[in-house]
């Protein structure tokens, strides 16, 4: 098992990254990287060529079933976070957030293929053989995504901001 082992030690961090762009949580990310590794080292002998489509496969469809059973409410909270002033470095932390908070409210297929695409550098026959579903399945679920994007208030007013 030393293949798996290197394996773990060169991808780790990127898979790691994945998640969290799927999660949008670190310890999160790192329990979704642990269990699907975890379920790959089982499966290890069996996979042939490259492990990654597996492996990512196995990234997606985790976060989906997660995802699924997580509720979603609101938080309460006591003191609500200050505004910091206009023009300093924050403004790219709030665009961050804004664009974050958008994808997030993305289905978890249209958030995946997103990130996998995106964020991952994947075309679109590599999404689409990760999340074992046609390529015309990922044009429509991404262009979707897009479209639920493009509507959304907070990235409409940011766009609209930096014209």
């Amino acid at each position: 098992m030393t293949e798996f082992a290197e394996y773990v030690a060169q991808r780790h961090e990127r898979l790691r990254r994945t998640a969290y762009l799927l999660t949008r949580d670190w310890a999160t990310a790192e329990d979704l990287v642990q269990t699907a590794l975890a379920r790959a080292w089982l499966a290890w002998r069996r996979i042939d060529g490259d492990p990654d489509p597996y492996v990512y496969r196995i990234i997606a469809n985790t976060h989906a079933s997660w995802w699924r059973r997580r509720w979603r409410g609101e938080t309460p909270t006591e003191v609500l976070p200050d505004r910091a002033a206009a023009g300093d470095f924050t403004d790219a932390v709030g665009d961050r957030d804004v664009l974050w908070t958008a994808i997030g409210a993305l289905s978890g297929r249209q958030r995946a293929v997103v990130v996998l695409h995106y964020f991952e550098g994947m075309t679109l026959a590599q999404v689409a053989e990760v999340l074992r579903c046609s390529i015309g399945a990922v044009k429509s679920q991404l262009g979707r995504a897009l479209a639920r994007l493009r509507i959304d208030q907070g990235v409409r007013t940011m766009t609209e901001a930096k014209r």
